[in-house]
This record gives structure tokens, C-alpha cells and sequence, in this order.
């Protein structure tokens, strides 16, 4: 298939299967231009020396786990790469994992994917996650190790199912990981995405939504803790075209260190013929020291006025000090009234983590970044 442009959104102009679609970004572009290109090695620019990174599933006894080459047909249907480097993985990649919920079928355990990289060069992937109309699965990604690994991940929900996805990035300190997540949501399909991202010296993330039909309703949840020197970034689309679809977008994040930078961008396009969409989308970050940055950018095109809701909104600041002085003046030392100010800030979006073995781990892992 050929370069397709897409005139509406200045951050996703044009995509493509083809890596040569795509000039080799230099920082300047807008897409990149918060991304640190030199930290990349080689991901951006097709240099990289070649890697492995590992990848086991634990599946679900009502679900199907193959493993296929490229010239798999269900491969690449519903996500084409949007960038140079999502293209490169797409164009690399050697085999792909497919899991596919069958119709009607209610998945009785998580099916859990683990990524585990095995140390330097580069390598690529594809997974194609694949629900049947009316199913209903909870899978769970979990990226651990040190690796230079660039993969796409294709969310397929169809007709009726319902999708519950959580990603852990956890990467060793030295690892870097771009990656894209596309969900494409059939007619009253339920997609719901939570991510955490911790590990790594870069990661970049980008997930994004489609629909397909009407009645599509999705929640993309996300949790970060930045540390000194470390690169995080999340770069959400949300594209309406049908009516009567939803979403809601929520990200925060925590910093702390010299040089932790926070990248969120998140963009939602309301199309002409996406009559009736409610959507609203949220960010924060809390500043725990001097040099963190945090860059927040929300977008909102909005191309019809039949709406049933849009908006958005995104703050950053430091911790208040007046819930530190609450917490205080009742007998409680400074690190443990700063560590209950930041577990309640985390608190409403853990929450939403089903799996309480997950959660619990997700918890013990931010109160290990508090005590760094």
C-alpha cells in the first residue's frame, strides 16, 4: 500500500508500510521535536545493530496463541505505521505473536505477554490481539530487561466485546522502547487500556483509537514516575468517525531528579460525521523537585456541533503545601505526609486496575520511586 495523507491532524499527517514514506526525523519536526534523537540509537534513522527481545505468552485456556510470519493476512489491518520508526518496526519485524478470543468466548484468567529483553541492538515486533464479536478477554503486557526494541501492537475489538488491556513498561534502566498500541473499536465494542510506564532510559509510547461503527466506548488510563536523567512519553489519539462513540483519556505522573522530563501529548479529533461523541481528556503531573520538566500538550479538532460533550485540561505544579501542612500539624513527619500526598494523587487511578495482584504490584513498585 501507498503513502496516505491525512490532512485534518498536523501531528498525523501521513501514513505508510513503507519505511522510505518517511524522512529520517532531526528534531525539528513536530512530532519529534520533544523526543531526544541521540538517545534513540539508531531506532529513528534504520542504524541500529540487530537485538533480541523475547517474547512469552501465558494464555487463557478459551484463547488462541499462534505464532506467524509477515505474510500472515491478518497482520496490519487495522493499524498502518505513523511514523518513520513505527514503520521500520513493521518493516523488520520477522515474526508476530496473534491472539485471538473466539466468538462469544469469556476469557477465564488474564493472558499475560512478556517481553524480556536480552541487552544491546535492536529489535522489532508486532502483536495482533484479536476479539471476536461478543467476547470478552483482560490482557496483560509486561516489558522487563534491557533492550533497543521498537514493536506495534494491534488492538482488534469487535462487535459487542469487551477489551482490558494492561501494559507495564519496566525495562531495565538503560533500555529504550517506542511503540505503538492501535485499538480499533467495532459498533458498541468496550476498550479499556491502563498503562504504566516506570523502567527505561527512553520509552515513547503512543496509543490510539479508531472506530469502526457506532457506539465504540473507550477509556485509556495512564501512570508514570519519572526519575532523574529519564525520557517518558505518551503521544494519545483519539480518532471519532462514527457517531455516538466515546472515550476518556486520563494520564498522571510523578517526577523527580535532575533532567526527568514528562512528555504528554494527546489529541482528539471529532470528524463531521461523528454526530453525538462525548469525549474528554486529562492530564497531570506533579513536580517532586527542582530540574524535572513536564511538557503537557492536550488537542482537541472538533469538525461538527452535534456533540454530546468535549473538552480537556492539563496542569502541572508542585506538591501543595497545604495538605503537607495539614498532614503535619497532625503528628505526621514530612516524608510520610509526602508520600500520602502522592499515593492519593496515583490513588483514583489504581483503582481501576481489576486484577488485585496487579495493582498490588504496581502500588509497591511507585512506593519503591518514593523512596529513591
Amino acid at each position: 500500500m501507498g503513502l496516505e495523507t491525512k490532512p485534518l491532524s498536523t501531528l498525523h499527517e501521513k501514513s505508510s508500510y513503507s519505511v522510505d514514506d518517511f524522512e529520517v526525523p532531526t528534531g525539528r519536526e513536530e512530532e519529534w521535536r520533544f523526543t531526544p534523537l541521540s538517545r534513540l540509537k539508531g531506532l529513528h534513522s534504520g542504524v541500529a545493530a540487530a537485538g533480541n527481545v523475547v517474547v512469552a505468552v501465558d494464555a487463557a485456556p478459551e484463547v488462541t496463541v499462534e505464532t506467524v510470519g509477515r505474510d500472515d493476512q491478518r497482520i496490519g489491518k487495522a493499524y498502518v505505521p505513523a511514523d518513520r520508526v513505527s514503520a521500520q518496526a513493521y518493516s523488520a519485524f520477522e515474526k508476530a505473536t496473534v491472539i485471538t478470543v473466539p466468538r462469544e468466548a469469556v476469557a477465564s484468567k488474564p493472558t499475560v505477554i512478556t517481553l524480556t529483553g536480552s541487552g544491546e541492538g535492536a529489535a522489532y515486533g508486532h502483536i495482533l490481539v484479536k476479539l471476536e464479536p461478543m467476547a470478552e478477554a483482560v490482557v496483560v503486557l509486561e516489558h522487563q530487561g534491557s533492550a533497543v526494541y521498537a514493536d506495534n501492537i494491534e488492538f482488534v475489538v469487535g462487535e459487542g466485546a469487551t477489551l482490558k488491556v494492561v501494559s507495564l513498561q519496566d525495562w531495565a534502566g538503560d533500555a529504550v522502547h517506542v511503540s505503538h498500541h492501535h485499538a480499533q473499536l467495532a459498533k458498541d465494542a468496550v476498550f479499556r487500556s491502563f498503562v504504566v510506564t516506570l523502567g527505561g532510559d527512553l520509552v515513547r509510547l503512543s496509543p490510539s483509537v479508531s472506530y469502526t461503527g457506532p457506539g465504540g466506548d473507550a477509556d485509556l488510563t495512564g501512570l508514570y514516575f519519572v526519575d532523574a536523567g529519564q525520557h517518558l512519553e505518551h503521544r494519545l489519539l483519539v480518532d471519532h468517525s462514527h457517531p455516538n462513540c466515546k472515550s476518556n483519556v486520563t494520564y498522571k505522573g510523578a517526577l523527580q531528579g535532575e533532567d526527568a522530563h514528562a512528555v504528554w501529548i494527546g489529541d482528539v479529533i471529532i470528524r463531521v460525521e461523528a454526530e453525538g461523541t462525548d469525549t474528554y481528556e486529562l492530564n497531570r503531573n506533579l513536580l517532586l523537585t527542582d530540574g524535572a520538566r513536564a511538557d503537557s500538550v492536550p488537542n482537541l479538532e472538533i469538525l461538527t456541533g452535534e456533540v454530546a460533550g468535549a473538552g480537556h485540561a492539563s496542569a502541572s505544579g508542585r506538591l501543595d503545601d497545604e495538605h503537607l501542612f495539614y498532614l503535619q500539624a497532625r503528628g505526621i513527619p514530612f516524608d510520610e505526609a509526602r508520600r500520602l500526598v502522592i499515593r492519593g494523587f496515583f490513588a483514583q487511578l489504581l483503582e481501576k486496575i481489576e486484577l488485585p495482584e496487579l495493582r498490588e504490584r504496581v502500588f509497591a513498585k511507585v512506593e519503591a520511586e518514593l523512596e529513591k
